[in-house]
């Protein structure tokens, strides 16, 4: 049934109820198929409409995504990139949203700091999609779950493994959507990070709100630091790169030393179920086929044999794999962004 989400803000998903995401998730797919039919063709709901894309951090995909999906609904989409104005620098971002209100009907914001949507979603008079922060990403997290509910069909009691980083935003987002949905949620990282994420500053309380929404709706979050005993009987295995964009090169070898022992490998996906689906949020280093992991390879590859080929979060043979739908889970970023765009702004 369709919510009304109009004039809402995807600052962060933990803002919506478990109704509406689910809502989302829902429209995301309906969406997909109306493409797929070529029925997006006669529906363009948001003809004279404006939208504008703002990036401290550059991506492929959640740039790509919003300009497709702004077209395929009839808005404009004016992308401005970490170069592309005086965001922060000499105008106040306070400043900054109240201009972009004036001239356009929602903003996307892609940078660092969670205040800054904040600030944007406070200020401006518009509604704001979070296309990634420091804290979350929402717009991620949609079509992960999008992805899964495709492949797996209801998601309730479905077992989810993030292997790696368990304190950054992706594997945050993931334990948000299966606090949504009722999945069981594993975190696989090193030990010190599970205090992290239990009762860390910047972590506790995103903590309390899932434990709260896995009462609400089943499913739970529990931490591992083995990944063959994770993986078992895992849906899905999930990963990101252990460097995010933005950080310094001198943080790889760090990473390596402490996140080596969590790659996705095939022994890790052979310790799941016979139908697990990989995810990543992509981009990926599972070659090296990049300027990044050729550099890797080159620098680490004799003294930490994990990277000796380059790949660091997950082996090639996975990312080559019939398990492998992070391509289809890209894709799928296009869809649920169209989803939460035509939402919040009524249509």
């Amino acid at each position: 049934m369709p919510m009304n989400l109009k004039g809402r803000s995807l600052d962060s998903a933990l803002n919506f109820t478990t109704d509406e995401i689910n809502y989302l998730i829902d429209l995301s797919i309906k969406l997909k198929h109306s493409k797929e039919q070529g029925l997006h063709v006669n529906s363009r709901p948001l003809v004279g409409k404006n939208i504008v894309i703002l990036f401290q951090k550059d991506s492929t995909r959640t740039r790509c995504a919003f300009e497709v999906a702004s077209a395929d609904l009839g808005a404009s989409c004016t992308y401005i990139g970490p170069s592309g104005s005086n965001f922060g620098k000499k105008e106040s971002i306070e400043d900054t949203a109240k201009v972009l209100g004036q001239m356009y009907d929602g903003i996307e914001f892609r940078g660092f700091k969670q205040s800054d949507v904040d600030a944007l979603v406070k200020y401006s008079g518009v509604p704001v999609w979070n296309g990634l922060t420091d804290a979350e990403h929402p717009t991620q997290m949609l079509a992960d779950y999008m992805t899964m509910k495709e492949h797996l069909g209801d998601l309730k009691g479905k077992k989810v493994v993030f292997a790696g980083d368990i304190k950054n935003n992706v594997a945050r987002s993931i334990m948000i959507g299966a606090a949504f949905t009722g999945m069981n949620c594993v975190l696989c990282g090193p030990k010190p990070q599970w205090d992290i994420v239990k009762s860390g500053p910047d972590h506790k309380e995103v903590y309390k709100k899932c434990q709260e929404l896995f009462k609400l709706n089943g499913g739970s979050v529990s931490f591992s630091d083995d990944k063959i005993k994770a993986a078992k009987d895992a849906d899905v295995i999930y990963t990101d790169v252990w460097v995010s964009l933005g950080e310094d090169f001198s943080l790889f070898e760090p990473r390596i030393k402490e996140l080596g022992s969590f790659q996705v490998d095939m022994a890790m996906i052979k310790a799941a179920k016979e139908s697990v689906i990989f995810l990543h949020c992509l981009p990926a280093f599972h070659d090296d086929h990049t300027l990044f992991s050729a550099e890797i390879k080159e620098k680490f590859g004799k003294k930490l044999p994990v990277v000796a080929t380059g790949a660091m979060e997950v082996t090639d043979e996975v990312f080559q794999s019939k398990y492998n739908r992070s391509i289809e889970q890209a894709g799928n970023r296009m869809h649920s962004i169209k989803a939460a765009i035509l939402a919040m702004l009524g249509y």
